[in-house]
């Protein structure tokens, strides 16, 4: 909470945010970047590169002045931002030098109208907002018995090709040790360092059921698209990871968890990449509880773009009531249908009694969200995996 002399600095913000937000962050990166270049190993410069970056930032800062006195609101968001900073290592000497840069980019960007009650408001805001993020952030790292930013050493045993763009690497630990506790939906930090000498974490959803003795990433390749540059770390894992080969890999976090434990019906909605979380969920299912009734849909652009299919096939063989459908929009062989996801041609499911697990690009679950509303599934059976500006749109 913030005091009542801040309050009205902060709500006059909004507009200001709306206006001006990404003029702001976009100072604020270029300027702490140029004071503090180590900072570049933590954050993902190909969204800065693209814009992806600047623009999320913006946003979680007009969410937050928007919803300053709506905590439920914002507690969820600032849970999946606390993970992710634990999955790259944030530390909490970071947050003074994230808040002076801020504060000077609100005042190099708004000039004469950054009077000083409302810098003063947003220093403490932003203090307040820091405090839950470093307390939420020693907590994981202490559950986890782990230093900010510490890595392990997991040597690659296996890459498989899942689909045209989608490679899957199995590892287990280089030491011989037990790899940490994981749940279906977490995603562990992977570290890349590029041909230029760059260091970078990228992020990629543990892609199969927990228990085992190695754990499995899917990465899709992402290639040049309009404005958007080549992943430079997705284009550096499909080049060089093979069998043999040791990779420096974070904890695993995140709180997108679907249920795979319980015997309640349960419905796994996934486009694109999307899969990844899904197909962990459901090779956890099939492991614990096969006679479980669950609906696993996914939308790819083709047969080819469709990774996983073996583990689909592997989960239908061992449970008698799961339910598939594949949507193709480019061809609609090998039993899929064709086009984009539609509700109308999934199979029906109790609506108010269901939980429902959405991963997919933003624009797949605004779909998906807006229909399962109409047809009469509570927001509180929703939940989605989200990153970046994506993670706000409900806010905004």
């Amino acid at each position: 909470m913030i005091s009542a002399a801040s309050r009205p600095y902060i709500d006059a913000s909004v507009p200001v945010l709306r206006q001006h937000g990404q003029a702001i962050t976009t100072t604020f990166y270029r300027n702490m970047f140029a004071a503090h270049p180590e900072l570049t190993n933590l954050f993902n410069m190909g969204n800065q590169a693209s814009g992806v970056q600047q623009q999320s930032l913006a946003s979680a800062l007009f969410a937050y002045a928007a919803n300053i006195d709506n905590m439920a609101a914002l507690a969820p968001v600032a849970s999946r931002i606390a993970h992710k900073h634990a999955s790259v290592g944030l530390r909490a000497d970071h947050y003074p030098i994230v808040g002076f840069h801020l504060l000077g980019a609100i005042r190099e960007v708004l000039g004469e109208a950054a009077t000083e009650p409302l810098l003063k408001a947003w220093e403490e805001a932003y203090g307040s907002l820091a405090r839950v993020l470093i307390d939420a952030e020693a907590k994981m790292y202490a559950d986890a018995g782990i230093e900010p930013g510490q890595l392990r050493a997991l040597r690659v045993t296996e890459v498989t090709r899942e689909s045209e763009n989608v490679i899957a690497i199995r590892m287990v630990a280089a030491d011989g040790g037990a790899l940490p506790p994981f749940r279906a939906g977490q995603y562990v930090s992977v570290e890349a360092i590029l041909e230029d000498g760059r260091r970078q974490l990228r992020q990629y959803s543990v892609s199969d059921a927990p228990g085992k003795d190695s754990l499995r990433i899917s990465v899709k390749r992402e290639d040049e698209r309009g404005a958007n540059p080549a992943g430079a770390v997705s284009n550096w894992l499909h080049r060089n990871v093979k069998a043999g080969d040791l990779l420096q890999v974070s904890h695993p976090f995140g709180d997108f968890l679907p249920d795979t434990e319980s015997d309640e019906p349960v419905v796994l909605l996934s486009a694109g990449v999307g899969i990844t979380p899904m197909i962990a969920a459901l090779n956890r299912i099939a492991r614990v509880h096969p006679d479980r009734r669950v609906i696993f849909a996914h939308a790819a652009r083709s047969s080819a773009f469709h990774p996983h299919q073996e583990d689909i096939a592997a989960a239908q063989a061992r449970m008698p009531h799961l339910q598939v459908v594949a949507f193709h929009e480019e061809d609609a062989g090998a039993g899929a249908l064709p086009g984009k996801m539609a509700l109308a041609r999934l199979p029906s499911w109790p609506r108010g009694e269901t939980n429902v697990y959405l991963c997919g690009p933003l624009p797949f679950m605004q779909a998906q969200w807006a229909a399962l509303l109409a047809a009469g599934v509570p927001a509180g059976r929703l939940h989605r995996e989200v990153f970046g500006p994506d993670l706000l749109d409900h806010l905004l």
